[in-house]
């Protein structure tokens, strides 16, 4: 499989990109992988790290997105940005994925600027996993689509639902729609329509209604459905909270414990891992043809690694294809 990794994407770019995309290379022989940047800049870094390692290209942008930047107005003034040449070699079909690091709303931009969708997808959502007090859950949409319409929600509950499925190992994924309360009347006329939309769909025997936000981490649904503005709220103040959360346990409590002070610090490093973010390496922009991970813009070598094998691991599921199959079904028993 081949993927375009953005370079420049990240806070500590592109020392982190080529790190991970040296350490993906070991792992998986099946992969190559197309860097995306500064060519200069990127053959100066790959020589002091021992030269260009087989199966790795360099592919030429001029100029890259920076964090700070605002997204549509970046790529307006920036047409040879890194993030857009890696969606055009996508939508050559020169590779099969894009993982990148940077500016969020960029990735989702110059991937919309494609309009690279999945048949009948009318717009792609991320979809990210998070931990549960049963295991997890996958929230979608968590900000590429913050004016959503209730058949995009629809749309969302599939593709999270295949995900689920397909990566989670969860056999029959309950779906839920985050509302301010469990009752069917609840919600905004979007939320309501959406329900509606997806009772009338094959996720019909495993959707359990609304579901309160508290319910996302007791575990109430295996995907939990919104629009991009309320799930990338959710996201962020989940991610405060535990950092938080953590870090009072690590300096209050471990200290009065009466034990080993380093046997606890491992305890409470090992439950972090649960959320973190590393382990996975990202969020998929799901209903696009093609792959693409979105990395959190701290990222370290480990987390791109991680994210270039969760592509591989979507390619070998077959995820496009059955979020295809899925939507297919729906509009044929709709049609009939």
């Amino acid at each position: 499989m081949r993927i375009a990794l953005d370079a420049m994407g990240g806070d500590d770019a592109p020392g982190i990109n080529i790190d991970g995309a040296i350490t993906a290379l070991e792992r998986w022989e099946q992969l190559e992988i197309d860097l995306v940047g500064p060519s200069g800049m990127l053959n100066d870094h790959l020589q002091q790290r021992g030269g260009k390692p087989d199966r790795l290209n360099v592919v030429h942008a001029d100029e890259y997105v920076e964090m700070h930047e605002k997204p549509t107005e970046a790529l307006r003034k920036k047409p040879g940005a890194s993030i857009s040449v890696c969606w055009r070699l996508m939508a050559e079909k020169k590779v099969g994925a894009v993982v990148s690091a940077g500016n969020t709303g960029a990735v989702v931009a110059a991937g919309l600027r494609t309009r690279l969708f999945l048949k009948q997808v009318k717009r792609p959502g991320i979809a990210v996993v998070l931990p549960t007090l049963k295991g997890a859950c996958v929230l979608m949409d968590v900000g590429a689509n913050p004016a959503a319409r209730a058949d995009h929600l629809y749309q969302y509950a599939v593709m999270g639902s295949v995900y689920a499925r397909e990566m989670l190992g969860i056999e029959s994924p309950r779906v839920g729609l985050l509302n301010i309360g469990s009752e069917d009347g609840k919600g905004t006329e979007l939320v309501r329509d959406a329900r509606n939309m997806v009772i009338g769909s094959h996720l019909k025997p495993n959707f359990i209604g609304n579901i309160e936000g508290r319910g996302i981490y007791q575990g109430d649904a295996d995907v939990v459905v919104c629009e991009g503005f309320v799930g990338n709220v959710v996201l962020k103040v989940s991610e405060g909270m535990a950092d938080m959360m953590f870090k009072i346990l690590s300096r209050e409590i471990v200290g009065a414990l009466d034990v080993e002070q380093d046997k606890a610090k491992q305890a409470f490093h090992a439950a972090a891992q649960r959320y973190e973010y590393r382990e996975t390496g990202g969020a998929p922009l799901l209903g696009v043809d093609g792959l693409c991970m979105i990395s959190h813009g701290s990222s370290d070598g480990r987390a791109m690694c991680n994210a270039l094998g969760t592509c591989i691991k979507m390619s070998e599921r077959q995820i496009n294809r059955t979020i295809i199959d899925r939507l297919a079904e729906d509009a044929a028993a709709a049609a009939n």
